[in-house]
């Protein structure tokens, strides 16, 4: 809790992955990955509950094992097609009376890099605002276009061509997410027309979805084991 507002922190974490099997709870540096998300959320006081939102009994598991509430998530609502927001009111509603929050925040179990210093960062910027929802970002430089029939078009022609000499852009890295209650159960996104955002370090960014993402972070996890 921040000042008189409440935090759900829920872990989407479902049981199918196309990309890497068993993600969720593949070893990372010797623990499962969402290990690392729950350990960073356990380091946050003012999160008034965390909850796991699986379909998947090996996933609850190892959310169990870990001191961890697990909300059973159907498996309607646990299919490709199937948003995030739809599992976030879903866990509300398992909730609801027994116990209320103004914000429900993602923390997303491919992101083992985050600290729990930016989640409580995040946390005490939106509770000290008026903004409905919040996200992560990270700064880039890259020239971003579009490939038309075999030709790069930028999206600004206009851009400096030197990395160094263009304006800094901003990437949804979604490590965090935040939104007021009222809002995701109005709108059913936890996007907003005001946005607020968050900055993060770029080696809190990665996201894994691919082996190589799994290679990255045992290494920077390994570096991290040694200082």
């Amino acid at each position: 809790m921040i000042g008189n507002r409440r935090f759900l922190a829920v872990v989407p974490a479902r049981g199918g992955s196309v990309s890497v099997p068993r993600k969720n709870i593949k070893p990372l540096h010797g623990r499962p990955l969402i290990a690392y998300t729950l350990e960073q959320a356990r380091r946050v006081a003012e999160i008034d509950l965390t909850v796991v939102s699986t379909d998947d009994t090996e996933i609850a598991a190892v959310a169990r094992g870990l001191g961890v509430r697990v909300i059973d998530r159907p498996a309607a609502l646990a299919t490709n097609e199937a948003s995030t927001e739809q599992a976030l009111i879903h866990a509300l509603d398992a909730l609801e009376g027994e116990a209320w929050f103004d914000y429900v925040m993602v923390l997303q179990p491919t992101s083992p890099l985050r600290s729990a210093e930016t989640v409580r960062t995040c946390m005490s910027r939106i509770a000290a605002s008026d903004a409905p929802s919040l996200v992560t970002v990270n700064e880039v430089h890259e020239s971003v276009g579009r490939v038309e029939n075999g030709w790069f078009r930028r999206l600004d022609p206009s851009a400096a061509r030197r990395r160094q000499d263009r304006e800094p852009l901003y990437s949804e890295c979604g490590s965090v997410y935040i939104c007021r209650v009222d809002h995701l159960r109005k709108t059913g996104s936890l996007v907003a027309d005001r946005w607020l955002a968050v900055q993060v370090p770029q080696e809190e960014t990665l996201d894994i979805n691919s082996p190589t993402d799994f290679t990255i972070a045992e290494a920077i996890i390994s570096r991290r084991s040694a200082t």
